[in-house]
């Protein structure tokens, strides 16, 4: 299959980096979200992220301007996806507004299109199910931020075909990325490892263990890691991190994946981390430098 046409759903750090590694690729890409608002930032991030790469000569204006041609932001779903090849949903990680998107998508898109989430831990079979084309339906995981990162995990649900596997790859390679395969499982390959590392550098600094620039800086040089934990956790969004751990213990039934009540106490206190302006870090004062990205 031959894919020229992509939407995404969803302007947010995960949509609109898709969106722009994809058009800077050739792809004729709409971006869609349920407001102005979230469109109108998400493709600032893109002309910001793009003007970053013109400055350190990675591209030409000449391709910066070609990226911002092929991308139209547009409100309404049926819209976005009534004549996409490829769809990318990178919407929050909640299993209802999931389904409830891919039922729509599934009833506006052409027969043809292939589905693909970018969700980091939510089943692919449950998704594909509320479809009419499990076969058709695969997961799409980029890493953040998307233009810098070099994976996309690549996962098979249940009723995935091989056909479907080979275009996603293909896709992949085109906008720049490495690929794994995975089967399903909850948080596939790196989520597995990741969230629970997360969480227990949350539980150092619920338990008093160590303040958090130190937790960082410990990770940062004693891993390797090109960002601390809690600074990545500022990073991927603090809610984004509890909707993952709590659907870990869900899927698994074991208290080990559990979140830390520290994570929680922050997210009812709406410190989302950088989006929210306050995490770990107050980024209005003191950001941290975040290392190599």
């Amino acid at each position: 299959m031959d894919i020229k046409k992509i939407a995404v759903l969803g302007a947010g750090q995960m949509g609109n980096g898709i969106a722009h590694v994809c058009a800077q690729s050739g792809y004729e890409v709409k971006m869609r979200d349920i407001e102005q608002q979230f469109l109108d930032k998400g493709l600032a991030t893109i002309k910001g992220n793009l003007d970053r790469m013109l400055k350190k000569s990675k591209i030409t204006q000449v391709d910066a301007d070609a990226t911002l041609r092929r991308i139209k932001c547009v409100l309404d779903l049926k819209e976005a996806v009534k004549d996409a090849d490829l769809v990318i949903e990178a919407i929050p990680e909640i299993v209802k507004l999931k389904l409830d998107t891919w039922k729509d998508v599934d009833a506006a898109a052409p027969a043809s299109a292939i589905l693909a989430s970018n969700t980091s831990s939510i089943s692919i079979t449950q998704m594909a199910a509320v479809t009419k084309r499990p076969q058709k339906f695969i997961g799409m995981h980029f890493f953040n931020p998307v233009p810098v990162m070099g994976l996309v995990e690549i996962i098979k649900g249940q009723a995935t075909d091989d056909a479907t596997v080979d275009v996603i790859k293909a896709v992949a390679t085109k906008v720049g990325k490495q690929t794994v395969v995975v089967k399903e499982a909850p948080g596939f390959a790196v989520n597995r490892l990741l969230v629970p590392a997360l969480n227990e550098a949350v539980f150092a600094i619920q338990e008093g263990i160590t303040t958090v620039e130190d937790m960082d800086l410990a990770i940062k040089l004693g891993l390797n890691w090109p960002m601390g934990p809690l600074t990545l956790l500022d990073f991927v969004g603090l809610d984004t991190a509890l909707y993952i751990a709590d659907y870990f213990v869900d899927e698994f039934k074991d208290s080990k994946y559990r979140a830390p009540a520290l994570l929680r106490k922050m997210v009812r206190a709406g410190w989302l981390g950088r989006k929210s302006g306050r995490g770990f870090y107050d980024y209005s004062t003191n950001p941290p430098k975040p290392g190599r990205f």
